[in-house]
């Protein structure tokens, strides 16, 4: 009797010791996946808004237009106000957000290059477009972008919303709404146009399939929003009717918000797929735009022109956890930025040939003394047939240089732009040596 009690006394402890075995390895298999997932790099969203003033966000002081999603979002993020982007159009802005690179560096000048245009005839005029851009989408597929560095560290990168460089390929994505076939009506973004207007629907599918691959992704939000046509949801135009007179702003205004909706949606997505902790949002918008009150257009001092109305930006950015929020009213930022900032989050050495610098380096920003933009003709042809205007911002001060020949009839402008962010006073006969040193570095900068 004994001996049975000793034997089943030795089995106890044996599957005792068995099972505390299995508990240690199934806890280290727990572990593990954790740090597997821990150490996943993160995935990295850019969102770009079209066509919007800096000023028209509630959190940057507009009165009339609601953004409460994005205004969340800034109070989350490092979120710079004093920030631009090179130049005030699509396109060449774009490639800049994608490249890290000014204009006169990846070549992308305007929107369209110089083309035959037959009046009266639309299918032919595109077509010439078409033919005349090829040599620029093909130099441009020469790039190397940000999805084609991410390649490295095993990133899937997609498309989505405007996007002007021919195929979604062009740029690097894995894949992307945008076929770029002009003679399915691509120019700027075909398919892609649909996203945000049309819900989300692809986002969510693309999203899926990086789960599903377990890799970590890049995902390009472009939405033809707040761009015409002004088309908003009836409810938002309604809302906003009771706010103005004007047919033309109360449309705008809805549209802003309606890009703000899609960017909850966005996020919302992100947070019940469980992603939100280890994902870079950034925002930026890629040119100004001052909505005419009168007509369906904008005013000449915001679009295409070199005023802060064209080219200054909000530029912000959230990790949840990892990047302290702050809002920052000082430093100077620039779209340039963007990607030597997500280089250095991963840990890839910056490329020689970047302006930019990491906006987490505290250092770099704090030496940093000014940025540089440009503004070319939307129909360009080569640098030096296409430049409007030059500009130097070394706050306090900003400089607009005409070009002498396509636009002699204007002056040089210098503004504090400290004092005078609407750039109401031209202060550069007061201040030779100022203007004579800023123009001095913009010639620097075009020599570079």
């Amino acid at each position: 009797m004994k001996k049975v009690k000793n034997t089943c006394l030795i089995l106890l402890i044996a599957v005792f010791v068995f099972s505390c075995g299995n508990k240690t390895k199934n806890d280290t298999a727990k572990h593990n996946d954790a740090s597997e997932a821990t150490e996943q790099p993160p995935n990295i969203v850019f969102i770009l808004s079209d066509d919007q003033s800096w000023t028209d966000y509630g959190f940057m002081g507009d009165e009339n237009i609601e953004t409460p999603r994005i205004d969340q979002f800034a109070k989350e993020s490092l979120t710079f106000t004093q920030s631009y982007v090179p130049t005030p159009l699509c396109s060449p802005s774009l490639a800049t957000i994608i490249t890290g690179l000014y204009p006169k560096d990846h070549g992308i000048l305007g929107n369209d290059k110089v083309y035959q245009k037959v009046k009266g005839d639309r299918k032919t005029s595109m077509a010439n477009r078409a033919e005349a851009y090829k040599p620029i989408i093909s130099a441009f597929e020469k790039q190397t972008t940000l999805p084609d560095m991410l390649k490295e560290k095993g990133y899937l990168s997609f498309q989505t919303g405007k996007w002007w460089h021919g195929n979604h390929k062009i740029g690097g994505f894995d894949d992307g709404m945008t076929h770029g076939d002009p003679k399915r009506g691509g120019r700027h973004g075909d398919y892609g146009l649909e996203i945000g207007r049309k819900g989300l629907d692809t986002i969510n599918s693309y999203v899926d399939v990086a789960l599903k691959e377990k890799k970590p992704f890049f995902l390009w939000y472009a939405p033809f929003l707040p761009h015409r046509p002004h088309n908003p949801p009836q409810r938002l135009f309604e809302k906003y009717k009771k706010k103005t007179d004007s047919e033309h702003l109360a449309k705008y205004w809805a549209m802003c918000e309606w890009f703000d909706e899609t960017c909850g949606q966005l996020f919302d997505m992100f947070e019940e797929k469980g992603l939100t902790e280890n994902t870079l949002f950034v925002y930026v918008c890629d040119n100004g735009w001052a909505q005419n009150p009168e007509k369906s257009g904008y005013l000449k001092h915001s679009k295409r022109a070199p005023y802060d109305m064209g080219i200054r930006t909000p530029i912000m950015y959230k990790w949840k956890g990892k990047i302290t929020p702050k809002m920052d009213k000082e430093t100077i930022t620039s779209s340039i930025d963007m990607v030597p900032t997500v280089l250095d989050i991963l840990g890839v050495e910056k490329p020689d040939n970047l302006p930019g610098i990491s906006v987490l380096k505290e250092e770099a920003l704090n030496e940093r003394k000014g940025i540089f933009g440009e503004v070319y003709a939307h129909d360009f042809d080569t640098i030096e047939n296409s430049m409007f205007y030059n500009m130097a911002i070394f706050p306090p001060y900003k400089i607009i240089v005409p070009d002498p020949v396509r636009k002699k009839e204007e002056v040089v402008q210098l503004f504090n732009i400290e004092k005078d962010p609407f750039e109401k006073n031209n202060i550069a006969a007061s201040n030779p040596e100022i203007v004579k040193d800023l123009t001095e570095k913009i010639k620097a900068f075009r020599a570079e």
